[in-house]
């Protein structure tokens, strides 16, 4: 079976592995800091946390950001559930802003609308989490003009997009944003083995996560109460949660990290052969937006005949050995959020769109199966 996502290990990772398992230190040593200054080094931002996983990170954003109950958050409703429980673990209430069928992006237009009465009920969100799907940013411009006029924060969940560029700057540079959060899951463009980080231009904010990741535990003598000079002294000064991430995890990322210019052009080469092909079979590749480079975690296909001929193309590559998948179904179908909407725009995304397989080690062999199939169904449906 072709999988639609895959890491890449490599003996250098191993290596890194091992000489963390030599050293002093599995946890809490040199590594997560060298791999923090990495990250930051290559996406602009000026700080960068490293956690255990995405989802920490998503939720240690809005704490920092001082999300409670009676709050709001906006996000995507295309997306992993993370991007909305974020928001419920720390008692807010989670809305959702539909997206463009095309993009699977969160509409402006429907941000703006949304917003306009919002205002007008006094339910405005304290933060949006536009989801920057499949490695292609949200129009972050035009969301951070309208952070401004309607005062809410900025999460971007980059999650898939490490590597991605918006016009000409890095995704994770946090330019239009206050915070933006990276995933290093074995499917994305880099692993750490499961993992993410949180970065940010901010250094109150940065302050507040790094408290927030480990027990809200600081050795930081400015931060504490008490003037106790002993090396062994410390203080826990708020509720913070073991969020950490491990040597043993950074070490992988730092290894990863040296390598993303090769997985980004692979992705980017499988992209476009893909592109090439689709030209002549009825399937429409996600529409790539003016000034955006993604760094293609996903390759989707919409097709054209919708939520029937989506499940029969699936079972069709399954069938044929080719480990299709669904991203996403909207989150507020889900039974755990009892919404009974239905976005448009989420609902035609949804009811045609296909992910295909994308990783670096995908060999042109396997390639040329995957479109041959899809020309198979589409030429036979």
């Amino acid at each position: 079976m072709i999988p639609y996502g895959k890491q890449d290990i490599t003996q250098e990772d191993i290596d890194s592995v091992i000489k963390i398992l030599k050293s002093d230190f599995l946890t809490q040593g040199p590594a997560v800091p060298h791999f923090e200054k990495s990250l930051c080094n290559f996406s602009g931002s000026e700080y960068a946390i490293a956690m255990n996983s995405c989802t920490s990170a998503l939720h240690v954003a809005c704490l920092s950001l001082d999300l409670k109950a009676g709050d709001i958050v906006w996000t995507s409703p295309i997306s992993f559930v993370a991007s909305a429980n974020c928001a419920l673990y720390c008692g807010a209430s989670v809305d959702f802003v539909d997206v463009d069928p095309n993009t699977a992006l969160i509409s402006i237009d429907a941000l703006k609308s949304k917003l306009i009465d919002a205002k007008q009920q006094g339910k405005l969100p304290k933060i949006v989490i536009p989801v920057h799907f499949a490695g292609q940013s949200c129009d972050m411009k035009e969301i951070n003009k309208l952070g401004k006029e309607f005062n809410f924060k900025i999460i971007e969940d980059a999650a898939h997009a490490i590597g991605g560029k918006y016009f000409d700057k890095n995704i994770g540079c946090c330019y239009y944003s206050d915070i933006t959060i990276f995933s290093f899951h074995p499917v994305k463009i880099i692993t750490t083995g499961e993992g993410g980080a949180a970065l940010t231009n901010n250094k109150y904010l940065a302050e507040r996560m790094r408290l927030l990741r480990s027990h809200g535990i600081t050795r930081d003598k400015k931060q504490m109460v008490n003037d106790n000079c002993m090396g062994w002294y410390y203080e826990q000064i708020s509720l913070g949660f073991n969020y950490r991430m491990t040597d043993l995890h950074a070490a992988i990322g730092i290894s990863q990290l040296n390598r993303i210019d090769q997985y980004l052009e692979k992705r980017f080469e499988i992209a476009k052969w893909y592109d090439d092909k689709f030209k002549n079979i009825s399937v429409n590749p996600l529409v790539q937006q003016k000034g955006n480079k993604s760094s293609y975690h996903l390759y989707v296909i919409r097709v054209k005949k919708g939520e029937a001929e989506r499940n029969n193309l699936y079972n069709f590559l399954v069938d044929n050995g080719i480990s299709a998948n669904l991203h996403y179904i909207p989150i507020y179908r889900q039974p755990f959020f009892k919404q009974n909407i239905r976005l448009s725009g989420a609902e035609e995304y949804y009811k045609s769109a296909i992910s295909l397989p994308i990783f670096p080690s995908l060999s042109q062999e396997k390639l040329e199966k995957i479109v041959n199939k899809v020309s198979i169904f589409c030429n036979y449906d």
